[in-house]
C-alpha cells in the first residue's frame, strides 16, 4: 500500500519556487519512496524527522505510520535547509 504525500504550507511554497528541473527530480524521488519510505530516507540526528537527498537538495519529512502518510516539512538547498531544524 502506498503512502499518501502531504505538503505543509511552508514546504509547498518552497517547492513552487524551485526550477522546473529540480521540481521534476524531487517529484520523481517522492513518488519512488511512497511504497517503502524507510528504505530510502535517513533519520536526522537529534530530531524525530527524516531526510531525503535529491542531488544538492534535501527534503525533510515525517513518516506517520498510523495514517500511512509522508508529511513533507521542508524542501530546499542543502546549504540552508538545516538552519530551520
Amino acid at each position: 500500500m502506498a503512502y499518501r504525500l502531504v505538503f505543509t504550507k511552508h514546504a509547498s511554497r518552497s517547492f513552487i519556487k524551485l526550477s522546473t528541473e529540480i521540481k521534476k527530480r524531487i517529484e520523481g524521488s517522492l513518488l519512488r519512496i511512497q511504497v517503502r519510505p524507510l528504505d530510502f530516507v535517513e533519520k536526522m540526528v537529534n530530531h524525530p524527522y527524516y531526510k531525503l537527498r535529491v542531488g544538492d537538495y534535501r527534503i525533510i519529512l515525517d513518516i506517520i505510520e498510523d495514517e500511512i502518510v509522508i508529511l513533507v516539512l521542508e524542501v530546499g538547498h542543502r546549504k540552508s535547509i538545516y538552519k530551520r531544524f
